[in-house]
């Protein structure tokens, strides 16, 4: 029992060295490596050089995969060129473990003893994710060394030798166990570095350790797929025609093991050796093979997941036309059409929220966190879409809609964390309790809700055909929401100083939300400063809006409801 745990520690201790290895190079080199991965599609031999270098650092081609299916989701990359920076990233982990195959036991203590002295001098700068990675580096030494050791004496042991015998039966078989064993350990790399360690100690032939060999690239492939099956139906098709290449090669090279066993004996007949050169040829071929076919492979995938999802269509930009941006008016019209789609998804969230306030649903509080990721996406594609505009060539006029388009967004990137904010607190101090407000509480924060998501709706109109009457009377709205905030703080109070239930157990609740509302409200209302001031009925000092002292009356109502 005590070797059995030896070698699951050092199996650990493999897995848990190349993800931090993944994380620290990531972290340092991640915005260069996304770079390199998005530049690198001129043609798909560059493509494919690029996904072996990427891969060799981050020691995963899960993590490559990951970056690449984002790419494609958001329409930067095709599907044909990202296949073929995939074939890279497999070889470029079959490299790897070429590496980590020789004997580096005598560097282990040097990398963990230089990484740790890094990564705690200069802990969270760039030197300590450098010392991160020397660390991971060591540690996936030491637990090849570990798991060596483990693993001589389990060949004298009876039981496991009977374990691994049932290996010995059916090639299929045993390749699907190495597909499972990758995915519970989400490392390729990790299962054929320990494939070759069992075969050089005898526990399993070579036979038995090459199927299994290919069921760790199956399972790589699989991984992928799965890390990335949230992704939109682009996305998807990376991670997809991955997954059919290596499987297309699983089953190719399975009635050829033993010709692929007898012709890599000439070249070096050392069990471990043999095993990784083996890993490393049948992702080779594969590269070879498929590298001229990733386009019709591409069809395939588009075939088997044709159109858009739901969340692709929500959050993939749909206006940001880069052709229009030599066209700076024309350019304009895009952005502002794509930031009335912000506003259609805060809209979303506000009804969600409305309805989690209500039901205490936690699945639809959390499904509308997941919206604010997508308001975040569009916020920053319209950002970097609006840099691109060249501000020389913009009149005054354009300069000031450049001006307004940004504004918008912001806030209503804003309004969504706020939004997102409101229903962590929710469930937080709510949901967790299964607390409900008071009714007469809860047709306020609803009477509330109803004028705030119409002042929203008054707010994208102004945006949209700068109205004067209308700006006027969003401006009004904002100060009889206001005084409806600071009503309704009051009348809570009271609800409290009766002993109303309810309202005492979700008091603190109940006067940040309605605080938060009018948050919202004024973030709304913004998009009137602009058709004020420009028709020149805006003061220019509002400070009377305010009380003197700087804070709005209902924060010193919640204050007094706090203590």
């Amino acid at each position: 029992m005590g070797v059995l745990l030896h070698l699951l520690s050092g199996v650990a201790l493999l897995v848990w060295g190349t993800n931090i290895v993944k994380v620290g190079i990531l972290r340092v080199y991640g915005a260069n490596l996304r770079h390199v991965l998005s530049t690198s599609v001129a043609n798909r031999f560059t493509a494919f050089l690029a996904g072996l270098g990427v891969t060799g650092l981050v020691q995963s081609s899960n993590a490559t995969a990951v970056i690449v299916s984002s790419f494609v989701g958001q329409g930067l990359i095709a599907v044909a060129p990202a296949l073929a920076i995939m074939l890279g990233a497999n070889v470029g982990t079959a490299v790897m473990v070429q590496v980590f195959s020789l004997d580096l036991s005598w560097l282990s203590p040097l990398l963990i003893f230089v990484g740790v002295i890094l990564h705690l001098s200069w802990k969270g700068s760039k030197p300590g994710h450098v010392g991160r990675v020397l660390i991971g580096l060591g540690l996936i030494t030491l637990a090849l060394e570990l798991i060596s050791i483990a693993t001589r004496p389990v060949v004298q042991a009876a039981g496991v030798k009977v374990l691994f015998s049932t290996l010995t039966g059916d090639a299929a078989l045993d390749m699907l166990i190495g597909a499972f064993l990758t995915i519970l350990c989400y490392s390729s790399l990790a299962v054929v570095l320990f494939c070759g360690a069992l075969a050089s100690a005898g526990v399993v032939s070579i036979h038995v350790a090459l199927a299994l060999v290919l069921g760790a690239n199956l399972g790589s492939g699989i991984s992928a797929l799965l890390t990335t099956s949230g992704n939109n139906q682009p996305g998807k098709r990376v991670t997809l025609g991955n997954l059919l290449s290596r499987l297309l090669g699983c089953v190719v090279a399975l009635p050829f093991l033993g010709e692929a066993e007898n012709l890599l004996a000439l070249i070096d007949h050392d069990p471990q050796r043999l095993i990784v050169n083996f890993h490393l040829l049948f992702n080779v071929a594969l590269a070879v093979l498929l590298l001229g076919a990733t386009a019709p492979l591409a069809r395939l995938c588009e075939a088997v997941l044709p159109g858009r999802n739901t969340g692709e269509s929500q959050v993939t930009p749909r206006h940001l036309d880069p052709a229009a941006l030599p066209t700076p008016t024309l350019a304009l019209a895009n952005a502002a059409r794509e930031v009335l789609r912000i506003g259609d998804r805060v809209e979303q969230m506000l009804d969600n929220l409305l309805r989690v306030l209500r039901t205490n649903d936690a699945k639809l509080a959390a499904a509308t966190c997941r919206i604010d990721n997508e308001v975040d996406d569009l916020y920053t594609a319209i950002k970097l879409y609006l840099t691109r505009i060249s501000l020389e060539a913009l009149d005054e006029r354009d300069g000031q809609r450049w001006t307004e388009i940004i504004s918008l967004t912001i806030n209503l990137e804003h309004a969504g964390d706020i939004i997102e904010r409101v229903l962590v607190d929710a469930k937080e101090k709510k949901i967790a309790h299964n607390l409900m407000f008071s009714e007469a509480g809860m047709q306020e924060i609803a009477e509330m809700h109803a004028r705030l998501v119409s002042n929203l709706r008054l707010g994208l109109s102004v945006f949209l055909n700068g109205d004067l009457k209308s700006a006027q009377t969003l401006m009004a709205e904002k100060a009889n929401f206001r005084e409806l905030e600071q009503k309704y703080a009051r009348t809570h109070l009271q609800r409290v100083a009766v002993q109303t239930a309810e309202s005492i157990e979700t008091s603190s609740l109940h006067l940040d939300v309605i605080s938060e509302l009018k948050r919202l409200n004024s973030l709304f209302c913004a998009t009137a400063y602009p058709v004020l001031e420009q028709a020149g009925v805006l003061n220019r000092s509002r400070m009377k809006e305010d009380d003197a002292s700087g804070t709005p009356p209902v924060r010193q109502l919640s204050t007094a409801a706090r203590q």
